[in-house]
């Protein structure tokens, strides 16, 4: 009971600071007219999936059936996937950096808060932020689904929405333990989009290489792992993966802040 309050109490001042601070809402306004410029984009554009099926029809094309809702939920949620990948690093880059730049993680260090609360919490908080950035994706997806035909089906974009909230707290895990490393928000923030840009790699290859070892690779992918889910798919293996990227950064970031600890003692 006392490590679930304290897990609260890291929860709430984070959350807060993120409300209380100017560059998230810089960050939120940037994505959410990104997020709006790639909805009109891939449905509602000359270029978009509407237009192009009536340009098709008009000129007498035969079509095979078209779940046009499906197809953008599919296709909205593949760029929004490897549009967070950029703005997590910069969500995460101050979660420990800004105390340790403070002064104010030595208090954490030594307080009787143990390290894996701490890190559950503030990663938490910052959790619960990106999912209020991604809250409009509710409206955008109200509007193409209203009229959809055939309806889709709602568990298909509440697993969508789950693989980016999943793939969003794997990023921020690691994220994390790189903020701990450094009193730099600016390191941290590059830092961690070398780490994105190593994950994106390894998608790349394991859609490339054949044999066990694209296997293995196609199994530890966060981008392949998030587009299962994305597709609809409830895979275990999956959410497994994602649970593991989490809890590896959570424990990374126990262990800095620990030997940080041992350091000052």
């Amino acid at each position: 009971m006392v490590v679930l309050n304290n897990i609260i109490a890291i929860f709430r001042k984070e959350l807060q600071g993120y409300f209380t601070s100017p560059l998230p809402y810089i960050i939120t306004t940037v994505f959410w007219l990104m997020s709006g410029f790639f909805f009109w984009v891939l449905l509602l554009s000359p270029f978009g999936m509407i237009q192009d099926i009536n340009a098709q029809e008009q000129m007498g094309s035969p079509l095979p059936p078209i779940d046009i809702a499906y197809e953008f939920l599919r296709g909205f949620f593949d760029v929004m996937g490897s549009l967070v990948l950029f703005i997590l690093p910069i969500l995460s880059m101050g979660l420990y950096s800004e105390e340790k730049k403070q002064g104010t993680l030595e208090l954490l260090a030594t307080s009787p808060l143990t390290n894996w609360s701490v890190a559950v919490g503030k990663l938490l908080g910052v959790l619960t932020f990106f999912i209020t950035m991604i809250a409009p994706f509710l409206l955008y997806e109200a509007i193409a689904f209203n009229t959809a035909e055939p309806p889709i089906s709602f568990p298909v974009p509440l697993l969508a929405h789950l693989a980016l909230i999943l793939l969003a707290a794997s990023i921020l895990s690691l994220g994390m333990f790189i903020s701990s490393l450094t009193d730099s928000s600016i390191v941290s923030a590059i830092l961690t989009f070398f780490v994105v840009l190593f994950l994106w790699i390894i998608d790349i290859l394991s859609n490339t290489v054949s044999g066990t070892f694209g296997e293995i690779l196609s199994h530890i992918s966060l981008l392949n792992n998030y587009n299962t889910l994305v597709k609809g798919v409830f895979d275990t293996s999956s959410i497994i993966v994602f649970f593991s990227y989490i809890i590896l950064g959570i424990f990374l970031t126990a262990q800095s802040v620990e030997t940080f600890r041992s350091q000052r003692n």
